[in-house]
């Protein structure tokens, strides 16, 4: 039996479904044609949000910063290694809290950064601060689903 995934184009958001036979690595978006996984976060606004966060077939862990934080400036080079180690198995995202408020507060983020863990619309794990690569390996690794 052929099963398939369903994966949110990172451009057009756009649900593509992908057979589990085929690399997800090599999928590509049957709408703009583009590579669903590129190793980069996708930027995301309060109008896309949900198309990757209510995903079932992927994770997707988001990063709530803003430009004049210190610590998320510094923390974006980790998030973006993240993003190529861990495509395809996990999405990562990354949302301006001060360009996005209203995903800000739906999610209660009191300090920046924060990141939030979730799949299939539910929230599965947060964290907040600038984490090093050994500790951001070590929490999305604990909170996977299986």
């Amino acid at each position: 039996m052929n099963e398939n995934r369903i994966l949110p184009c990172p451009y057009c958001d756009t649900l593509n479904r992908v057979p589990s036979s085929k690399p997800a690595q090599d999928a590509r978006c049957g709408r703009c044609h583009k590579a669903l996984f590129e190793g980069h976060p996708v930027a995301l606004t309060t109008r896309r949000f949900d198309a990757h966060a209510r995903a079932q077939d992927i994770p997707l862990v988001v990063d709530f910063w803003a430009e004049w934080c210190g610590p998320c400036r510094g923390f974006a080079p980790t998030f973006e290694a993240a993003a190529r180690e861990f495509e395809p198995r996990v999405r990562f995202a990354k949302v301006d809290s001060d360009r996005e408020p209203e995903l800000s507060q739906r999610f209660q983020i009191r300090s920046i950064p924060t990141l939030l863990m979730m799949q299939g619309g539910r929230e599965l794990a947060r964290v907040s601060g600038a984490l090093p690569m050994s500790e951001l390996r070590r929490w999305i690794g604990a909170h996977l689903p299986q």
